[in-house]
């Protein structure tokens, strides 16, 4: 019968390997009288300094093939329940990472304790030894303890107790692991009282406890006498199985501190007799089947494999299926209402579509106030052409401002075109801008010059200039959550208008607006919206103002600018002409929104809710991102609002079929709407794969 022993050696590096493998080696001649016939493992460089052991006393060694693990997979499953035993344990006790070795020697312990189908319901420990091991000495790992204190120094007042946590059990003594929380000691007592309910570091406090730069130590202390307070030895840890062979063996170092050891795993030793009967031993032993994993707080992780105190059916297809984990923090699909949400009341459609889309939108879960400015949004419809612009008069308006502006900030001369030089054509871009209380900021008219057109050495010489990544967006608005600061955005009126140019760039007469002269053309002086060289420009002069007030510029995302004084933190990410404000004081806020407004025009348009085509809603739970409007954008452009819905975007591993007609006339479209369903995989990343397949035939 196979006996799934586990033992576990903690190495410093791996240098320590040969030491500890012929003290394994000792250790299973002396206590089983067997021999080890056997050692598999992966490749690691580890196992070099034993190839000449393993030649001359006969030991097969065996390597899995290079990228194929499914070979070592016995251990490979043993690891994995290590390793989820361990976090386990540690996310319980909310331990820092400094004790994820004593986690790792708790787990094995338990394991070793545990009962398997595989063993008819009997412990590893029963099946090596021939006894059930004693669970009167398990308590629970990273509780609260008491440890008696000795050293009281004839202090009649004095505690005679310390204050610790247990971390697990130690190999060779009749005592408990603790660890001092007053005098940061990883020591070893057989004096000790447990509150089972109460984690020290669980504590909101407790984090530091123990500072980053120091490592805890160890110091070995065997008490002779027996303290007043202990009843019995019921408690301690079974005697036979600390002196036979422990549940996991830790060689005791020499010296009476040590650091934490690094964990070295993929060691397979088969003791073996006759063929037969045999026990694995390792960092990661080796295990025939499925396992049941202790059940120590594994429900809080979906991970328990028991129902009614019963073992989970075992077999091909009997594993329970859990979704997959890596998007647990996105909302993946959309609830679709059976009816018209009453917040949402669908309109009339004339042209009698079954699916209408008003259907599987709902806003439920947003205030009135917030469903105000999703409908704002989402029901502006911005005209795309300047013919379309000229039959209303409020665009006519926006666009003699813009001009105005544009004439006021000397942003071009009119001059002659001179030989040689060519003029670049502009157009007109329109944007309803919209507060966050969801009434009309302004209608905004943009004038942009044809920077397609330009020629480098000639019209433009450097171009870059940095845009927040959308990672870094993602990690600035959750640092504002959890810290509960405040969130703002401001937007710089004519923002590259601010920058000074260089090069000699004409344009022409906007459209809309000519001079009696026809061979007049603007030189540009300012950078404009459209210039190669604009978002440079302009970038250069916010960083410098930037810098002037205090703030200092991330190497990790030069997009990314944070102040710090006294008490007062601030951050701002920057997006070309939109700029995120975040900080924990609001007077100090107010005082920086002010210098910016000195500095250049800006616009406070309040609380962020509508950033880079993400809908920002947020309330005691948090932030919501959505591009609910970007959406209804990108299906609407395709002419599929009426279209079917379905559960998922895409069958996995579906493979496009092969066209053999002709190719498309306007292959154009069909790029900007992968594009656009790339920008959306930002709040969908289940479009994942489906955005994957249709890029593969841009």
């Amino acid at each position: 019968m196979i006996s799934q022993e586990l033992w576990i050696y903690l190495l410093v590096d791996k240098t320590e390997v040969f030491r500890m493998f012929m003290s394994f080696i000792a250790m299973v001649d002396r206590q089983f009288s067997q021999t080890v016939k056997v050692v598999q493992s992966d490749n690691g460089t580890e196992f070099k300094c034993l190839l000449d052991y393993f030649s001359a006393t006969g030991i097969l060694f065996q390597t899995s093939c290079v990228g194929t693990p499914q070979q070592n997979g016995r251990v490979e499953r043993k690891h994995k329940h290590i390793l989820n035993v361990g976090r386990v344990l540690r996310f319980q006790a909310n331990l820092p990472i400094y004790f994820w070795g004593e986690s790792v020697l708790a787990a094995a312990h338990l394991i070793n304790c545990t009962p398997s189908p595989l063993l008819h319901n009997k412990t590893p420990f029963e099946i090596l030894f021939g006894t059930p091991p004693s669970y009167a000495a398990i308590h629970t790992f990273g509780c609260l303890s008491f440890a008696h204190d000795k050293k009281s120094k004839g202090d009649k007042f004095a505690s005679r107790s310390r204050k610790c946590v247990f971390l697990g059990y130690s190999f060779g003594k009749k005592g408990w692991k603790l660890f001092d929380l007053d005098t940061k000691e990883l020591f070893v007592s057989r004096d000790v009282k447990f509150i089972e309910d109460v984690f020290p570091f669980g504590n909101s406090g407790a984090v530091n406890i123990i500072p980053e730069n120091i490592v805890p130590t160890v110091n070995v202390e065997i008490d002779s006498d027996f303290a007043d307070f202990v009843d019995d030895d019921a408690d301690l840890p079974n005697p036979q199985a600390q002196t036979q062979n422990p549940n996991l063996i830790q060689p005791e170092p020499q010296a009476h501190q040590y650091q934490v050891p690094h964990f070295d795993a993929d060691l397979d030793l088969g003791l073996r007799e006759g063929g037969s009967a045999h026990t694995e031993a390792s960092s990661s032993t080796l295990s025939p089947g499925p396992e049941v994993v202790p059940t120590v707080g594994l429900d809080s992780l979906g991970l328990d494999n028991t129902s009614n105190g019963q073992s989970a059916p075992m077999g091909k297809g009997m594993r329970d299926k859990f979704p997959s984990v890596l998007l647990r923090d996105f909302v993946t699909h959309t609830v679709v209402a059976e009816s018209p949400s009453p917040a949402t009341p669908s309109p009339q459609h004339p042209s009698g579509t079954p699916y209408p889309i008003a259907h599987y939108i709902n806003c439920d879960n947003f205030s009135v106030h917030y469903r105000k400015f999703l409908a704002a949004i989402i029901s502006s419809n911005d005209p795309k052409s300047f013919k379309e612009v000229m039959k209303d008069v409020g665009w006519q308006k926006s666009m003699h401002e813009e001009i105005r502006a544009l004439e006021e900030n000397g942003t071009w001369t009119l001059e002659p075109l001179p030989k040689g030089k060519r003029a670049l054509g502009s157009q007109w871009v329109y944007r309803t801008k919209y507060f966050s209380n969801d009434d009309i900021e302004r209608l905004k008219s943009r004038l942009v010059v044809l920077g397609n057109h330009q020629e480098a050495g000639i019209d433009y010489h450097e171009t870059f200039s940095p845009v927040a990544k959308m990672t870094t967006v993602r990690a600035f608005l959750a640092i504002a959550t959890s810290k509960n600061w405040e969130l703002h955005q401001m937007d710089v009126h004519n923002a590259f208008l601010h920058g000074d140019l260089e090069e000699e760039v004409y344009m022409k007469l906007p459209p809309g607006f000519e001079r009696s002269d026809p061979n007049l053309v603007c030189r540009l002086r300012k950078s404009l919206y459209g210039l190669k060289q604009a978002p440079r420009c302009w970038f250069a002069k916010l960083v410098t103002a930037l810098k002037g007030y205090g703030f200092l510029q991330s190497y990790s995302d030069y997009s990314l600018f944070t102040y710090t004084k006294g008490n007062v933190q601030i951050n701002v990410l920057v997006y070309v002409d939109d700029l995120i404000i975040s900080g924990n004081d609001s007077a100090a806020l107010k005082t920086f929104k002010a210098y910016l407004s000195d500095c250049f025009k800006m616009k406070d348009l309040g609380v962020l809710k509508y950033f880079l085509g993400i809908e920002v809603a947020r309330s005691s739970a948090g932030l919501f991102l959505c591009q609910r409007k970007y959406t209804l954008d990108i299906v609407s452009e395709a002419g599929l609002l009426g279209a079917k819905p379905c559960g998922f975007p895409i069958e996995h591993n579906h493979r496009l079929g092969l066209a053999n007609g002709k190719l498309l006339s306007n292959p154009e479209s069909y790029r900007r709407l992968v594009g656009r369903l790339i920008y959306l995989a930002v709040t969908r990343p289940d479009l994942a794969y489906s955005v994957h397949i249709l890029s593969q035939v841009m």
